[in-house]
């Protein structure tokens, strides 16, 4: 008798794997995948474009309030009469005597002069502080020699001494030279400075790799050649910044200048101020603030004209590739 196939006998049963959910696929064979290292919240969130709430601009916009009362409330001041600044509560609108402030405070210490002064005297204080430092900085940073990381520390140090220790011996000098109540007397003491050097010196390091500069070299270009050619073009976003920085320091710079200088010989602004206003007993504040006006539009123009080069150069090195 043939056998029959007994087609009910039961197969063994093969283990079921689960089947894979959409972004945990694994490998082939139902192996559990190990683990992967877990992304970071900075990477997952690198490529999203995130938008500001409406507690953003309403914080944002309390800080610009606060930070433009000052200049609006000089504003009003200066277009009131000293008597009506001083009383109490103080004024908070303008006022009707803007203009006679301005021509009374405009004639009064030659404000002209001293606008000129201060000028020439910001600009070239703040040409020679980039020049000098981003060429110190470029050599502290990228060029090896001996002793130049002691070098470096001493130029630092000089940042804690108070500049009230370099007056008497300063003013000897520019005695001896015949320089009192001369510009040059201002410019020659700020040609450079310690923080400039330092700053320029940890810009380049990060942005000025030392692959180009011997590339220069190799193509047979001088040092003059590499720091004009190579140095500059990449420190310019630094040097824009620093140069701003040193500018509105030198403007309203008051300590040195009030004693090399005089309010009646060659004055800048903030030594013209110091007499601005006097009267047989009494200081007129409006006068004094009307000045301060004048001595602070200048730079909000520069900001105005000047202002995304500016902050394109502070956040040129905010972002590393």
């Amino acid at each position: 008798m043939a056998r029959t196939l007994d087609t009910s006998t039961s197969t063994p049963e093969v283990p079921s794997t689960p089947a894979p959910t959409a972004g945990s696929a694994g490998p082939p064979g139902g192996r559990a995948a190990a683990p992967g290292p877990r992304r970071s919240l900075f990477r997952q969130s690198a490529g999203r474009q995130h938008h500001a709430g409406p507690l953003t601009y309403v914080l944002l916009g309390f800080a610009a309030l606060v930070s433009l009362f000052p200049l609006y409330w000089n504003l009003v001041a200066a277009s009131h009469t000293g008597e009506r600044v001083v009383e109490a509560p103080a004024p908070l609108l303008p006022g009707p005597r803007l203009f006679d402030n301005l021509a009374f405070a405009w004639n009064q210490v030659d404000m002209g002069e001293a606008l000129v002064n201060t000028t020439v005297v910001a600009g070239l204080v703040a040409l020679s502080t980039v020049l000098f430092s981003t060429l110190a900085g470029f050599a502290f940073a990228k060029l090896p020699f001996k002793g130049r990381g002691a070098l470096l520390a001493l130029v630092v140090a000089t940042m804690t001494i108070p500049p009230q220790l370099s007056v008497i011996p300063l003013y000897q000098i520019i005695t001896d030279l015949g320089w009192v109540d001369q510009l040059q007397s201002v410019v020659l003491p700020s040609l450079v400075a310690a923080f400039g050097v330092f700053f320029m010196r940890q810009y380049l390091i990060e942005a000025l790799p030392v692959e180009l500069v011997e590339a220069a070299r190799m193509d047979g270009a001088h040092s003059l050649r590499i720091i004009w050619h190579v140095v500059f073009p990449v420190a310019r976003p630094a040097m824009a910044v620093l140069g701003m920085l040193v500018f509105v320091q030198a403007w309203n710079d008051f300590f040195w200048p009030f004693i090399a200088l005089t309010p009646d010989g060659n004055p800048t602004l903030q030594v013209a101020l110091a007499g601005l206003g006097a009267g047989d007993h009494t200081v007129d504040q409006a006068v004094v603030l009307t000045g301060a006006l004048i001595s602070t539009l200048p730079l909000l123009l520069v900001f105005a004209v000047l202002g995304k080069h500016i902050v394109g150069g502070i956040t040129a090195g905010a972002v590393k590739n």
